[in-house]
């Protein structure tokens, strides 16, 4: 079809349609036959090709009007921008870009070195009126800022408490940094423990400077932490070691005089039985001299053997009088010396012991530990690692004070020593977390372990002054044939006590 024919047919339908041969009816009529006739017009094509350029939005409104014509399409243009008001896009334009650099401050005072440099590099871009390429490259910034921003280093503050990588403030709250309060009640526990030590532990009273000092640390707990106060603490210590090894050097002193009384009277007894030796060896060679022809000396032989006897029962009599006569002083002495063990004793078990739960405490689980990891090198025996740690601990101290979370801390002990057996050692590693070392036991009989305790924690009535207190406990369990040393194992046992924590407390985790 030639444009002549399309031409006239769009006449014919103004005139079929009563419209007025108008440039702008004509050229509606005129594209709508050539489309009709497809033959592609180029003049046709603008409002296609002019509505693609616009942005969705414009694009929907177009289809909603059914804009059909040039006419139409600057018809709705005109319109729109009657509406638009210049003065109202300038103001959302400087209330966007103030919106900006507020955002940017705050980002200044967040705590990030790197993004406040880049945040105060960004407002003074914006002050002096930057160029659209200028505000491209700073995009680009806070993009490679964002993708290659890393929060890791946070996770290094886990061992202090719960980390919030979304809210840094609630983070510092949940750290178990030392409070006024936390600190004045450690520092009143090391005056005790302080004052203790300054006791001697052979010597039966302690001296007036010694004296006169713990009463001054027990009033003012804070002075241990004055230099001043530091010389007098070493003398105090000087002073009961002094103390004990002149107590000391007093009970060796009673010790050798015995001693010396019991030897001069077992020379004496040497001596006074010379004679009789000397019988006896002149009796020996005769007797091994002795024959039918020498019976006859066998009366003499006999008569000597009686002499030597009547002597060591006189020496013994004598012996055994002088030994009643020690034998109170002996008796004192024996007293003192079995005193002195029950105390050493006592100081080794305390060396060991944790003065709160009763328990191993961690220099002597260190001790078993080793000694663990070298029967496993030997003899490749196998053990498990268990770490349990009483959860919102800090929360029982805060609620219902320091003596109520001993308590808590003593309970859970006894528990934890029910529930082991006899060849496990159980032990207090710090603060609220425990450690049970569990010999001949793989990983299975070791979470079988911890869930045994998890449930008799869950189930037990902690109650401290007629109030219940709602005690749970966590635990990580690693076996050392699973890893390559002992420190990775104990490593590893925190790693799944510390996910345990962070996947809802309560709850037991291991190598699944």
């Amino acid at each position: 079809m030639s444009i002549q024919t399309v031409i006239s047919r769009a006449i014919k339908r103004l005139q079929l349609e009563g419209k007025l041969l108008t440039p702008d009816f004509y050229a509606e009529a005129f594209c709508k036959e050539a489309q009709k006739a497809k033959i592609q017009i180029e003049d046709c094509q603008y409002l296609t090709k002019f509505s693609a350029m616009m942005n969705k939005d414009l694009q929907k409104e177009l289809k909603n009007y059914n804009i059909k014509t040039m006419y139409e399409l600057i018809r709705f243009l005109i319109a729109k921008l009657n509406r638009t008001s210049p003065t109202r896009c300038s103001e959302t334009l400087e209330s966007q870009t103030l919106l900006a650099k507020r955002i940017l401050q705050v980002i200044m005072v967040l705590h990030n070195k790197e993004a406040s440099e880049l945040a105060q590099k960004t407002v003074d871009l914006l002050e002096n009126g930057a160029r659209s390429e200028q505000l491209n490259q700073f995009r680009q910034r806070w993009v490679n800022f964002l993708t290659t921003y890393d929060d890791t280093f946070l996770q290094k503050l886990k061992e202090y408490g719960e980390v919030d990588t979304n809210d840094l403030q609630k983070t510092i709250k949940n750290l178990h940094l030392a409070s006024k309060d936390v600190q004045s009640a450690t520092l009143q526990k090391m005056a005790k423990l302080l004052i203790a030590s300054f006791v001697p532990s052979i010597a039966s009273s302690v001296n007036d400077t010694i004296a006169s000092l713990s009463e001054k640390i027990r009033n003012n707990p804070a002075l241990i932490e004055s230099d001043s106060v530091e010389n007098e603490i070493k003398s105090a210590i000087s002073l009961r070691i002094a103390l004990d090894k002149e107590t000391v050097k007093e009970m060796v002193a009673s010790i050798d005089g015995v001693l010396d009384k019991l030897s001069l009277r077992l020379i004496n007894m040497i001596e006074s039985s010379d004679s009789s030796n000397s019988e006896i060896q002149k009796i020996k060679k005769e007797l091994e001299s002795f024959n039918e022809e020498s019976a006859i000396n066998f009366a003499l032989a006999h008569k000597k053997l009686f002499t030597i006897a009547v002597a060591l029962e006189e020496n013994t009599q004598l012996l055994s009088k002088d030994l009643k006569d020690h034998n109170d002083e002996v008796k004192a002495l024996s007293k003192k010396v079995h005193a002195l063990e029950k105390e050493l004793e006592a100081v080794k078990q305390e060396s060991k012991e944790d003065f709160l739960t009763k328990l191993y405490n961690k220099r002597a689980l260190d001790e078993f530990l080793n000694t663990k990891e070298e029967e496993y090198k030997r003899y490749g025996r196998n053990f498990v690692v268990v770490m349990l740690d009483i959860d919102y601990f800090k929360k029982v101290n805060d609620i219902y004070g320091h003596d109520a979370g001993d308590a808590v801390l003593s309970a859970f002990a006894k528990i934890l020593k029910k529930e082991s057996r006899t060849v496990d050692i159980v032990g207090r590693f710090g603060g609220e977390e425990f450690l049970a070392l569990l010999s001949e036991t793989d990983l299975q009989g070791g979470v079988i372990f911890a869930e045994k305790v998890r449930k008799h924690v869950e189930k037990a009535r902690f109650v401290y002054k007629g109030k219940r207190i709602i005690v749970t406990v966590s635990a990580g369990v690693a076996q050392r044939s699973d890893h390559v040393s002992l420190e990775a194992t104990i490593n590893s046992a925190d790693e799944y006590l510390y996910k345990a924590k962070k996947e809802g407390r309560n709850r037991v985790e291991y190598k699944k």
